[in-house]
Order: structure tokens, then C-alpha cells, then sequence
């Protein structure tokens, strides 16, 4: 396999812009078949990169990608936002239809996301899409690996319909008020492993999608696994939804930290998506300065039509095939310190009850100075503190070994579709 320097690759002896040169070398490395891309130490500003099969772009230590904050070096391309596609700034590394390729090493990646966050509000009104830093569609044996990504645009890592991807030892630093910074995004994929990974986001940490009613296909997520991470801030440690219609399946998560993240673990969906959250697997979590460990939350109101009067209604609807389910989920060994709102929140529909939930062998501290909040994001909802356990349209829900601490009121506060 090849093996190229991009300090070889050079069109000026005082070069201030790297992207052709990034375009020469991934050029010549595919007409090779393949190899490395790398990057010694150094500072390369740079614009869009687009990666194909068989390329490893390796980044030594000392080495960062400083992408260009001028918006006119990224061009509009179709990608997938919010379950369908729509116009995007093409992403600061991008593949589409690719194999084998991988973004390794110890350096950074820094997107300068300071002049996108400030025009948040004028892209939201075009419905032009902020690029995202590591965006890849249709891709397979994928492994990203030691690198630190900085100041992210929008989402960071935005694996779609992809299979066997590898996330290891990478750290996602964005600031906390930084608009839409998910930090790592499986859509749609299989096989998906998210290891020794430190994660510091303006949304949610990881987020686990499968698509929307308006997806053109319905695509199951599937077999993702989450070890041995941080997370740090954020609106969520590990969501799934509420872009769910494909079914999100088989997920595990262990041996995590969750630090002042609003919600611990976070699953979203509400009528009209279809699909199901199913299998899920969480054990050995530590949480600290959370709104509330385990939110489950039917009548998940962000986003497009969630205004609408079949999102918030609490009366019973007919079932069919728009009808979304929550199932088979099961949460063992969790210690949570400085728990704010609840020990835990879960919401059904009277229509479509959250059905087998587990909760064993848990530990709950409440913060004895909290103040009230809101443990999901539906309307009709009182805020609350230092509540116990909350739950409204559940069936089959079983404690074992639960302990809470400083809960004002009752610990289990259910209604009669609880057994």
C-alpha cells in the first residue's frame, strides 16, 4: 500500500492553504488502490476533505486540521439531517460509499465551529444545514481512532447506513452552549462500537437515530455497543430517538460516566414515527449531576410538527402501523450522585404502554438543594425535584435491589397501567 506525506505534496513554499494538496494526495492514493495519508506535526489549514476506499489519514502528534471558517469553501451537497435529506455544507471530512478507511493517529481535528454557531438561527430559517465535522454515508469497515475533535460545526461524528464501524479512544471537545454539537451520531448503522471514548458536547453525547415518518427508507439501527466513555455536559449521556421509525435494536451500554449531563439515559419518540426502541442493555453507570438517571418519554414535543395536537394528547389513539413502541429494557447496577428532578421518569402512551422494564441492583442520591426541573421534554408537564421513580403508561416494570436517597414524597409514584 502507498504511503504519502502531505508535506511532499506542496504548490507554494509558504503554503497557507492545504486543501488541494489534501486533494492531490487522496487522488494519488486511490489511483494506487489505497494506503496512507499522513500528517506530520504541524498546523494545516485546510478545506473540505473528501475520503474514498482504502485510505487511512493518519494524524501524528502535534498535527492539526485547521478547517477553514469561510463558508464558501463548502459547497452544498445532499445529506441526511432530521431523517431526511436536505441541503448541507459538505462536511469538513466526507465519504460516501466507501470501504476500509480509517482517520487515526493522535492529532486534531479543529472545525472552528465559532462562525457557524453564530449563524445558527439564519441556516435553521434557510433549512441549509450546518456541515458536520466527520460525515459518512454508505460506508463499510470503518475505524476512527486517538484523534481529538474540536469546535465541530454542528454533529461530530455522523456515521450513516453504515456497517462495522470502530470509534476508539477518541476525544470530542465543543463548548457546552454550542448549538447542535451531538457528539457521536450512529444512523441508521450496524455493528457500531464506541469505545474509551471522552465526550464534551453543546447537545447530546451520543445519540442512536433510525430515522423519521418523512424518511424516504426505513432503516434499522442495530448491534452498537458503548464501553468505558465519558461523558461531560450535554443534553443527553446516550439517547435513542426520537428518529426512530427503522427501530433501533440491540444496544449496550457499560462501564460509562455520565458528569452533569441533563438526562442520564435518554430514549424519545411520539406518535406518527412507527418503529421501535427494543433490546436496550445499560449496566455499571456512574452518573453525577444529572436532571434524572432514566427518562423514557413518549410525547417527545422538539422538532418539526411536535406542536401538533396527537403529540401532546394523553387520550387513548388507535393503533397501527404509526404507532411507536418501547420495549425490552433493562438497567442494572447504576449509582447516581446530586440526581435533580427524578430517580427516574417514564411516560408511555395510554394507547401504547412502555412495556418489560428491568432496574436492578441501583443506588440514587438526590441533591438535597435542587431545584425543580423538567425531567423530559413534553408538554403538560409539571416541573418537579427530588422526586422518586415516575411513571404513567407502563406494563410488566420490575425493582430489585433499588435504593433511593433523599427522595421528598413517594419513591415508586405510578398509575394503575404499572404492574
Amino acid at each position: 500500500m502507498s504511503w504519502i506525506d502531505i508535506t511532499s505534496i506542496k504548490h507554494d513554499g509558504m503554503q497557507e492553504d492545504w486543501t488541494d494538496s489534501f486533494r492531490e494526495a487522496v487522488e494519488q492514493l486511490e489511483r494506487n488502490g489505497g494506503g496512507t495519508l499522513y500528517v506530520p506535526s504541524g498546523t494545516y489549514v485546510t478545506g473540505p476533505i473528501l475520503l474514498k476506499s482504502n485510505i487511512i489519514l493518519y494524524l501524528e502528534t502535534g498535527a492539526t486540521l485547521l478547517f477553514e471558517n469561510c463558508m464558501k469553501k463548502y459547497p452544498l451537497i445532499q445529506a441526511v439531517y432530521a431523517g431526511k435529506m436536505m441541503s448541507m455544507h459538505q462536511p469538513l471530512i466526507y465519504a460516501k460509499n466507501a470501504h476500509n478507511i480509517a482517520i487515526k493517529g493522535n492529532g486534531s481535528l479543529d472545525g472552528q465551529g465559532n462562525v457557524w454557531w453564530e449563524k445558527y438561527l439564519d441556516f435553521r430559517k434557510k433549512q441549509i444545514q450546518r456541515p458536520h465535522m466527520i460525515y459518512l454515508e454508505n460506508c463499510t469497515n470503518v475505524e476512527i481512532q486517538g484523534i481529538k475533535c474540536l469546535n465541530s460545526p454542528a454533529w461530530t461524528i455522523h456515521p450513516f447506513r453504515c456497517k462495522d464501524v470502530r470509534v476508539e479512544g477518541v476525544t470530542i471537545q465543543n463548548p457546552w452552549d454550542s448549538p447542535n454539537t451531538d457528539g457521536i451520531n450512529p444512523n441508521s448503522s450496524k455493528n457500531v462500537k464506541i469505545l474509551n471514548c471522552t465526550i464534551h458536547s453543546g447537545d447530546d453525547c451520543i445519540a442512536i437515530k433510525a430515522g423519521t415518518e418523512d424518511s424516504q427508507e426505513k432503516i434499522s439501527c442495530e448491534n452498537i455497543q458503548i464501553s468505558n466513555c465519558m461523558m461531560l455536559r450535554g443534553h443527553g449521556g446516550v439517547v435513542i430517538g426520537s428518529e426512530m421509525s427503522g427501530t433501533v435494536r440491540n444496544v449496550m451500554i457499560s462501564d460509562c460516566l455520565f458528569r452533569g449531563t441533563d438526562r442520564g439515559i435518554r430514549l424519545k419518540t411520539r406518535r406518527n414515527r412507527g418503529g421501535s426502541i427494543e433490546r436496550i442493555s445499560v449496566s455499571h453507570i456512574m452518573m453525577e449531576q444529572v436532571i434524572s438517571p432514566f427518562v423514557c418519554n413518549m410525547f417527545y414535543h422538539c422538532g418539526e410538527r411536535g406542536k401538533e395536537k396527537y403529540v401532546w394528547d394523553k387520550e387513548k389513539y388507535p393503533i397501527d402501523e404509526t404507532t411507536p413502541c418501547i420495549k425490552d429494557i433493562f438497567l442494572s447496577d447504576i449509582t447516581a450522585y446530586d440526581v435533580q428532578a427524578a430517580a427516574g421518569f417514564v411516560y408511555g402512551l395510554p394507547e401504547m404502554p412502555v412495556q418489560n422494564v428491568r432496574i436492578n441492583n441501583c443506588e440514587i442520591y438526590m441533591d438535597e438543594q435542587a431545584d425543580v426541573a423538567y425531567p423530559a421534554m413534553m408538554d403538560q408537564l409539571e416541573p418537579m425535584a427530588r422526586k422518586g421513580f415516575y411513571m404513567r403508561n407502563a406494563v410488566n416494570v420490575e425493582l430489585n435491589h433499588v435504593k433511593l436517597y433523599g427522595v421528598k414524597g413517594k419513591l415508586w409514584d405510578r398509575t394503575e397501567t404499572v404492574q
